[in-house]
Protein backbone atom coordinates (compact mmCIF):
# COMPACT_ATOMS: atom_id res chain seq x y z
CA UNK A 1 0.00 0.00 0.00
CA UNK A 2 2.84 2.38 0.90
CA UNK A 3 4.65 1.60 -2.31
CA UNK A 4 1.55 2.34 -4.32
CA UNK A 5 1.03 5.68 -2.60
CA UNK A 6 4.70 6.58 -3.12
CA UNK A 7 4.48 5.61 -6.78
CA UNK A 8 1.44 7.85 -7.22
CA UNK A 9 3.30 10.71 -5.58
CA UNK A 10 6.26 10.25 -7.88
CA UNK A 11 4.01 10.01 -10.93
CA UNK A 12 2.48 13.34 -10.05
CA UNK A 13 5.90 14.86 -9.60
CA UNK A 14 7.20 13.52 -12.89
CA UNK A 15 4.49 15.47 -14.72
CA UNK A 16 6.54 18.59 -14.00
CA UNK A 17 9.75 17.07 -15.34
CA UNK A 18 9.37 18.39 -18.87
CA UNK A 19 8.99 21.92 -17.58
CA UNK A 20 11.96 21.51 -15.27
CA UNK A 21 14.18 20.22 -18.07
CA UNK A 22 13.10 23.10 -20.28
CA UNK A 23 14.01 25.57 -17.56
CA UNK A 24 17.41 23.96 -17.11
CA UNK A 25 18.20 23.84 -20.82
CA UNK A 26 17.19 27.47 -21.32
CA UNK A 27 20.02 28.55 -19.00
CA UNK A 28 22.72 27.03 -21.18
CA UNK A 29 25.83 28.91 -22.24
CA UNK A 30 24.94 32.31 -20.78
CA UNK A 31 27.68 34.91 -21.29
CA UNK A 32 29.01 34.98 -17.71
CA UNK A 33 31.85 33.55 -15.59
CA UNK A 34 31.56 29.77 -15.16
CA UNK A 35 34.75 28.57 -13.48
CA UNK A 36 34.54 24.77 -13.21
CA UNK A 37 30.75 24.91 -13.38
CA UNK A 38 28.86 23.49 -16.33
CA UNK A 39 28.40 26.23 -18.94
CA UNK A 40 24.69 26.56 -18.23
CA UNK A 41 25.52 27.96 -14.76
CA UNK A 42 26.98 31.34 -13.80
CA UNK A 43 29.33 32.24 -10.96
CA UNK A 44 29.51 36.03 -10.93
CA UNK A 45 30.43 36.32 -7.25
CA UNK A 46 33.26 33.78 -7.37
CA UNK A 47 31.95 31.51 -4.62
CA UNK A 48 32.33 28.45 -6.90
CA UNK A 49 28.62 27.56 -6.81
CA UNK A 50 25.94 28.39 -9.36
CA UNK A 51 24.16 31.73 -9.01
CA UNK A 52 20.39 31.84 -8.96
CA UNK A 53 18.99 32.79 -12.39
CA UNK A 54 18.63 36.54 -12.86
CA UNK A 55 15.45 35.94 -14.87
CA UNK A 56 12.64 35.24 -12.38
CA UNK A 57 10.75 33.22 -14.99
CA UNK A 58 13.46 30.55 -14.56
CA UNK A 59 12.94 30.20 -10.81
CA UNK A 60 11.56 26.89 -9.59
CA UNK A 61 8.73 27.07 -7.03
CA UNK A 62 7.13 23.58 -6.85
CA UNK A 63 4.13 22.74 -4.70
CA UNK A 64 5.95 19.60 -3.51
CA UNK A 65 9.59 19.60 -2.47
CA UNK A 66 11.68 16.48 -2.94
CA UNK A 67 14.40 15.74 -0.38
CA UNK A 68 17.05 13.03 -0.69
CA UNK A 69 19.70 11.89 1.75
CA UNK A 70 23.00 10.49 0.46
CA UNK A 71 22.58 6.83 -0.60
CA UNK A 72 22.78 4.33 2.24
CA UNK A 73 22.28 0.58 2.56
CA UNK A 74 18.74 0.88 3.90
CA UNK A 75 17.06 4.12 2.78
CA UNK A 76 13.93 3.21 4.78
CA UNK A 77 15.84 3.78 8.01
CA UNK A 78 16.72 7.31 6.97
CA UNK A 79 13.23 8.06 5.75
CA UNK A 80 12.14 7.56 9.36
CA UNK A 81 15.15 9.44 10.72
CA UNK A 82 14.31 12.53 8.68
CA UNK A 83 10.55 12.36 9.34
CA UNK A 84 10.40 15.03 12.08
CA UNK A 85 12.73 17.33 10.17
CA UNK A 86 10.71 17.12 6.96
CA UNK A 87 7.49 17.74 8.89
CA UNK A 88 9.13 20.89 10.28
CA UNK A 89 10.20 21.92 6.78
CA UNK A 90 6.58 21.70 5.64
CA UNK A 91 5.73 24.30 8.29
CA UNK A 92 8.60 26.66 7.41
CA UNK A 93 8.11 26.48 3.65
CA UNK A 94 4.35 25.93 3.36
CA UNK A 95 5.09 23.09 0.94
CA UNK A 96 4.54 19.37 0.97
CA UNK A 97 7.91 17.62 1.41
CA UNK A 98 8.60 14.08 0.19
CA UNK A 99 11.59 11.89 1.05
CA UNK A 100 13.09 10.31 -2.06
CA UNK A 101 15.26 7.22 -1.36
CA UNK A 102 17.97 7.47 -4.03
CA UNK A 103 20.00 4.36 -4.75
CA UNK A 104 23.30 5.84 -5.94
CA UNK A 105 25.30 9.06 -5.98
CA UNK A 106 24.96 9.21 -9.77
CA UNK A 107 21.16 8.95 -9.55
CA UNK A 108 21.06 11.67 -6.91
CA UNK A 109 23.19 14.03 -9.00
CA UNK A 110 21.14 13.39 -12.13
CA UNK A 111 17.88 13.94 -10.23
CA UNK A 112 18.99 17.42 -9.18
CA UNK A 113 20.46 18.18 -12.60
CA UNK A 114 17.14 17.37 -14.27
CA UNK A 115 15.04 19.37 -11.79
CA UNK A 116 13.49 16.40 -9.96
CA UNK A 117 15.37 16.94 -6.69
CA UNK A 118 15.20 20.19 -4.76
CA UNK A 119 16.94 19.64 -1.41
CA UNK A 120 19.57 17.05 -0.58
CA UNK A 121 22.37 15.79 1.55
CA UNK A 122 25.36 14.86 -0.64
CA UNK A 123 28.29 12.89 0.73
CA UNK A 124 31.78 14.37 0.85
CA UNK A 125 33.17 12.95 -2.36
CA UNK A 126 30.14 13.68 -4.53
CA UNK A 127 29.85 17.36 -3.56
CA UNK A 128 32.14 18.74 -6.31
CA UNK A 129 30.31 16.91 -9.09
CA UNK A 130 26.91 17.84 -7.65
CA UNK A 131 27.96 21.50 -7.44
CA UNK A 132 29.49 21.69 -10.91
CA UNK A 133 27.06 19.53 -12.86
CA UNK A 134 23.77 19.86 -10.99
CA UNK A 135 23.74 23.41 -9.66
CA UNK A 136 23.80 22.11 -6.09
CA UNK A 137 24.20 24.87 -3.47
CA UNK A 138 25.52 23.40 -0.19
CA UNK A 139 25.23 25.65 2.86
CA UNK A 140 25.22 23.55 6.03
CA UNK A 141 26.62 20.46 7.70
CA UNK A 142 25.90 18.53 10.90
CA UNK A 143 28.22 19.15 13.82
CA UNK A 144 28.65 18.36 17.47
CA UNK A 145 27.30 20.62 20.20
CA UNK A 146 30.66 22.42 20.30
CA UNK A 147 30.61 23.05 16.54
CA UNK A 148 33.18 20.40 15.69
CA UNK A 149 32.63 18.27 12.61
CA UNK A 150 34.36 15.89 10.27
CA UNK A 151 37.73 14.24 10.78
CA UNK A 152 41.31 14.51 9.61
CA UNK A 153 43.70 12.20 7.83
CA UNK A 154 46.84 11.69 9.88
CA UNK A 155 50.14 10.06 9.06
CA UNK A 156 51.38 8.46 12.25
CA UNK A 157 54.57 6.74 13.35
CA UNK A 158 55.91 5.34 16.60
CA UNK A 159 58.67 6.77 18.83
CA UNK A 160 62.05 5.39 17.80
CA UNK A 161 61.06 4.79 14.18
CA UNK A 162 63.56 7.33 12.93
CA UNK A 163 60.72 9.22 11.25
CA UNK A 164 60.39 12.81 12.41
CA UNK A 165 58.78 14.33 9.32
CA UNK A 166 56.96 13.11 6.22
CA UNK A 167 60.09 13.17 4.05
CA UNK A 168 61.70 10.61 6.39
CA UNK A 169 59.26 7.98 5.08
CA UNK A 170 61.30 7.79 1.86
CA UNK A 171 62.83 4.36 1.53
CA UNK A 172 60.58 2.95 4.25
CA UNK A 173 57.10 1.40 4.40
CA UNK A 174 53.87 3.38 4.71
CA UNK A 175 50.75 1.42 5.61
CA UNK A 176 47.51 2.25 3.83
CA UNK A 177 44.18 0.61 4.64
CA UNK A 178 42.65 -0.18 1.24
CA UNK A 179 42.55 1.48 -2.20
CA UNK A 180 38.90 2.49 -1.73
CA UNK A 181 39.49 4.42 1.50
CA UNK A 182 39.64 8.22 1.41
CA UNK A 183 41.85 8.87 4.42
CA UNK A 184 43.41 5.42 4.24
CA UNK A 185 44.63 5.76 0.65
CA UNK A 186 43.14 8.35 -1.73
CA UNK A 187 43.76 11.48 0.32
CA UNK A 188 47.29 10.61 1.46
CA UNK A 189 48.27 9.49 -2.04
CA UNK A 190 47.13 12.80 -3.50
CA UNK A 191 48.55 14.97 -0.74
CA UNK A 192 51.90 13.19 -0.63
CA UNK A 193 52.29 13.63 -4.36
CA UNK A 194 51.18 17.27 -4.41
CA UNK A 195 52.92 18.55 -1.27
CA UNK A 196 56.00 16.32 -1.03
CA UNK A 197 56.46 14.85 -4.53
CA UNK A 198 56.32 11.39 -3.00
CA UNK A 199 54.79 8.46 -4.89
CA UNK A 200 54.17 4.90 -3.72
CA UNK A 201 56.59 2.24 -5.06
CA UNK A 202 58.95 4.97 -6.23
CA UNK A 203 59.69 6.75 -2.95
CA UNK A 204 58.30 4.35 -0.37
CA UNK A 205 56.87 0.85 -0.10
CA UNK A 206 53.09 0.72 0.35
CA UNK A 207 51.48 -1.90 2.58
CA UNK A 208 47.77 -2.56 2.99
CA UNK A 209 46.41 -3.40 6.43
CA UNK A 210 42.73 -3.67 5.44
CA UNK A 211 41.38 -1.41 8.20
CA UNK A 212 42.26 1.75 10.11
CA UNK A 213 42.44 -0.05 13.44
CA UNK A 214 44.84 -2.59 11.93
CA UNK A 215 47.10 0.22 10.73
CA UNK A 216 47.00 1.97 14.10
CA UNK A 217 47.76 -1.22 16.01
CA UNK A 218 50.45 -2.05 13.49
CA UNK A 219 52.22 1.25 14.17
CA UNK A 220 51.71 1.02 17.94
CA UNK A 221 53.22 -2.47 17.94
CA UNK A 222 56.01 -1.40 15.56
CA UNK A 223 54.90 -3.68 12.73
CA UNK A 224 54.71 -0.62 10.46
CA UNK A 225 57.04 2.38 10.71
CA UNK A 226 54.23 4.69 9.54
CA UNK A 227 50.59 4.62 8.49
CA UNK A 228 47.89 6.87 7.08
CA UNK A 229 44.71 6.76 9.14
CA UNK A 230 41.46 8.54 10.00
CA UNK A 231 42.00 10.22 13.35
CA UNK A 232 38.38 9.61 14.33
CA UNK A 233 39.26 5.90 14.59
CA UNK A 234 42.42 6.68 16.54
CA UNK A 235 40.45 8.80 19.02
CA UNK A 236 37.98 5.98 19.67
CA UNK A 237 40.82 3.48 20.16
CA UNK A 238 42.56 5.79 22.60
CA UNK A 239 39.32 6.24 24.57
CA UNK A 240 38.93 2.46 24.79
CA UNK A 241 42.60 2.08 25.85
CA UNK A 242 43.29 -0.18 22.88
CA UNK A 243 46.42 1.90 22.28
CA UNK A 244 48.24 4.49 24.38
CA UNK A 245 49.14 8.06 23.48
CA UNK A 246 52.85 7.38 24.01
CA UNK A 247 52.81 4.60 21.40
CA UNK A 248 51.92 6.95 18.56
CA UNK A 249 53.24 10.16 17.08
CA UNK A 250 51.52 12.27 14.41
CA UNK A 251 53.79 13.76 11.74
CA UNK A 252 51.10 15.01 9.35
CA UNK A 253 47.52 16.14 9.84
CA UNK A 254 45.31 17.17 6.95
CA UNK A 255 42.66 19.83 6.87
CA UNK A 256 39.37 18.65 8.28
CA UNK A 257 37.42 16.54 5.85
CA UNK A 258 33.78 17.60 5.87
CA UNK A 259 31.03 15.04 6.09
CA UNK A 260 27.66 15.14 4.31
CA UNK A 261 26.62 18.64 3.26
CA UNK A 262 23.03 19.82 2.86
CA UNK A 263 21.81 22.26 0.27
CA UNK A 264 19.31 23.11 -2.43
CA UNK A 265 19.03 23.43 -6.20
CA UNK A 266 20.42 26.74 -7.47
CA UNK A 267 17.27 27.70 -9.39
CA UNK A 268 14.77 27.58 -6.53
CA UNK A 269 12.84 30.80 -5.98
CA UNK A 270 15.03 32.91 -3.65
CA UNK A 271 12.31 33.22 -1.00
CA UNK A 272 11.90 29.45 -1.01
CA UNK A 273 15.65 28.90 -0.78
CA UNK A 274 15.78 31.30 2.18
CA UNK A 275 13.03 29.36 3.97
CA UNK A 276 14.93 26.12 3.38
CA UNK A 277 18.02 27.64 4.96
CA UNK A 278 15.85 28.84 7.86
CA UNK A 279 14.57 25.29 8.34
CA UNK A 280 18.06 23.96 8.97
CA UNK A 281 19.01 26.93 11.14
CA UNK A 282 16.00 26.71 13.44
CA UNK A 283 15.11 23.00 13.53
CA UNK A 284 14.56 21.91 17.17
CA UNK A 285 16.53 18.71 17.78
CA UNK A 286 14.25 18.00 20.75
CA UNK A 287 10.47 17.85 20.53
CA UNK A 288 8.23 20.20 22.52
CA UNK A 289 7.66 17.47 25.12
CA UNK A 290 11.40 17.08 25.65
CA UNK A 291 11.78 13.83 23.74
CA UNK A 292 14.48 13.67 21.06
CA UNK A 293 13.43 14.21 17.46
CA UNK A 294 13.78 11.33 15.03
CA UNK A 295 16.80 13.15 13.56
CA UNK A 296 18.49 13.38 16.95
CA UNK A 297 17.79 9.73 17.74
CA UNK A 298 19.68 8.64 14.63
CA UNK A 299 22.46 11.18 14.26
CA UNK A 300 23.37 11.66 17.91
CA UNK A 301 24.94 8.20 17.57
CA UNK A 302 27.71 9.97 15.66
CA UNK A 303 27.89 12.83 18.17
CA UNK A 304 26.00 15.29 15.96
CA UNK A 305 23.73 17.79 17.66
CA UNK A 306 23.11 20.73 15.34
CA UNK A 307 23.57 22.23 11.87
CA UNK A 308 26.29 24.79 11.25
CA UNK A 309 26.88 27.00 8.18
CA UNK A 310 29.59 26.05 5.67
CA UNK A 311 30.71 27.15 2.22
CA UNK A 312 31.74 24.92 -0.64
CA UNK A 313 34.64 27.24 -1.47
CA UNK A 314 36.23 26.96 1.97
CA UNK A 315 35.19 23.63 3.45
CA UNK A 316 35.64 21.55 0.30
CA UNK A 317 39.01 23.02 -0.68
CA UNK A 318 40.89 19.95 0.53
CA UNK A 319 38.56 17.64 -1.40
CA UNK A 320 39.15 19.66 -4.57
CA UNK A 321 42.90 19.40 -3.95
CA UNK A 322 42.61 15.63 -3.69
CA UNK A 323 40.48 15.43 -6.82
CA UNK A 324 42.93 17.59 -8.74
CA UNK A 325 45.88 15.46 -7.70
CA UNK A 326 43.98 12.34 -8.74
CA UNK A 327 43.02 14.02 -12.05
CA UNK A 328 39.29 13.81 -11.34
CA UNK A 329 37.19 15.62 -13.94
CA UNK A 330 34.07 17.60 -13.07
CA UNK A 331 32.88 17.56 -16.68
CA UNK A 332 29.23 16.58 -16.90
CA UNK A 333 28.49 13.39 -18.79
Amino acid sequence: MKKSLFSKTLSALFTTLAASIFMASSAMAEDCPHGDLDERFCDRDGDLVADAPTDSSKWLDPDTLIFAYTPVEDPAVYKEAWADFLAYMEKTTGKKVVFFPVQSNAAQIEAMRSGRLHIAGFNTGSNPLAVNCSGYHPFTIMAGADGSFGYEMEIITHPGSGIEKVEDIKGKTLAFTSPTSNSGFKAPSALLKKEFNMIADRDFTPAYSGKHDNSILGVANKDYPAASIANSVKKRMLKRDVVKEDQLKTIYKSQTFPTTSYGYAYNLKPELAANIVKTFETFPWDNADGTPSSLKVEFSKNGEAKFIPITYKEHWSVIRTIDSANEVSYACK
